[in-house]
């Protein structure tokens, strides 16, 4: 028990959040401009990490418009994708158009999620109630008579004892606390991994479509503005088997899929340059307990296909400080309040991953288990001749099921407007 260290501070507060990704440094952020004494606890120094999504899509973008932060957030740096295209084989498919989505973007940015959460992060400071303490990670659950009552954590050399009406779990699919709850996890399987990787762009590169594929290879490409980020789909637990065949071996993999970067592979110098991403796709049966609630990647754990897995998950936070604010403010915030959430949120859970294990199982995995040159599948084909599907397509991944808006109030007293 940490309560046995030598050095513990103590203090109380309304809600507290592990994990300060999206999902918790929004949930955190909505909550504290709503009036409620929140604390959310990030284990890192920083945000400055090598995140695997930056992808922001319309539906996050027209929050940060209902929140009056959007003009504010497009002048970070960042991209706009604007259509979504792929080359199966030898042949272009044009996947999604995203210029007649209703709202106020019609684009994907491409943000490096560092200078995102650095946003949210700024904007949240602005609320005396909101606490953001880096280098201190949640370790333990305190139950007190069936209920979740806080928290241990640790930071910098001395242990932590929150107590607090809630702890919402937003510590991602490795979850300490979904684990210390003992939720049940349903397992649904993913036929891949991914290995990640940055090789440079030069300024005269031509937009590239999104993703490659080849006889048995899949390699998405993302334009980061000078560098690359690049998405290499290996089978599950594949790693093992490409480590063996070398380096050498794993750059003519990439070139005979994208061969417009037979110039610069040779980046990798190093396997320490690409980053394994093990693709897990399950969710909770339950997100809660009396005093705790999970969301985000803690509550269920999306693939990578479609780039959605940050989206979702600010959508969950949305839902969250909507549906538990008035509880906080009363401090009665009971089991059923939690559910509540569950509820909201299942439906788009749901269909958002039966999307992507149909997508997994019908037409990656077969690809991988080629050694031909791959055809469109029909369902591709069908989408790259017709614009309304390209456009049915761009909404089903660009605002997801189930859209969340802000509800909750914003108690910022508004700027001292000097007079002559």
């Amino acid at each position: 028990m940490l309560e046995n260290t030598p050095s513990v501070e103590q203090f109380r507060t309304t809600c507290v959040v592990a994990g300060g990704g999206p999902a918790g440094m929004m949930v955190g952020f909505l909550l504290a401009r709503a009036g409620i004494e929140v604390v959310v606890l990030e284990k890192h120094r920083d945000f400055l990490r090598d995140f695997r999504g930056d992808t922001i899509h319309p539906s996050t973008l027209n929050l940060m418009h209902e929140l009056g932060l959007l003009d504010d957030f497009l002048k970070l740096p960042h991209q706009q994708v604007r259509q979504l295209s792929g080359v199966i084989g030898t042949t272009k498919v044009q996947l999604a158009d995203f210029s007649h989505l209703p709202g106020h973007c019609q684009f994907l940015a491409l943000m490096p999620q560092w200078d995102f959460l650095n946003f949210l992060a700024e904007a949240a400071g602005r609320y005396r109630n909101f606490s953001l303490r880096m280098e201190t990670e949640a370790l333990e659950l305190i139950e007190e008579d069936g209920r979740i009552a806080g928290l241990w954590a640790k930071s910098s050399g001395h242990s932590l004892k929150i107590t607090t009406d809630l702890v919402i779990a937003a510590d991602g699919r490795g979850s300490t606390l979904r684990s210390q709850a003992a939720l049940d996890v349903q397992d649904i399987g993913a036929p891949m991994d991914v290995l990640w990787m940055r090789l440079s762009r030069k300024p005269d590169d031509p937009a590239t479509p999104l993703g490659h594929v080849g006889a048995g290879k899949i390699f998405v490409m993302l334009d980061r503005g000078d560098y690359w980020q690049c998405a290499f789909v290996i089978r599950k637990g594949g790693f093992n088997q490409v480590l063996a065949r070398g380096l050498d071996t794993f750059r003519a993999d990439i070139v005979a899929v994208a061969p417009e970067l037979e110039d610069r592979v040779a980046e990798l110098k190093t396997w320490d340059d690409i980053k394994l991403l093990t693709v897990k796709v399950d969710r909770l049966r339950q997100w809660a307990r009396p005093g705790l609630i999970c969301i985000g990647d803690a509550a269920h754990a999306m693939s990578p296909i479609g780039g959605v897995g940050i989206n979702l998950a600010i959508q969950d936070a949305v839902a969250a400080a909507n549906l538990l604010q008035k509880p906080l403010s009363i401090r009665q915030c009971t089991i059923d309040e939690l559910a509540k959430v569950q509820r909201r949120r299942s439906f788009p859970t749901r269909a958002t991953q039966w999307l992507q294990v149909r997508v997994q199982n019908n037409i990656i995995s077969r690809v991988l288990a080629s050694r031909e040159a791959p055809k469109p599948p029909w369902p591709l084909r069908l989408i790259g001749r017709c614009p309304y599907l390209q456009r049915l397509f761009a909404r089903v991944v660009g605002l997801g099921v189930r859209p969340e808006h802000v509800q909750t109030p914003d108690i910022l007293p508004p700027p001292v407007t000097k007079r002559d």
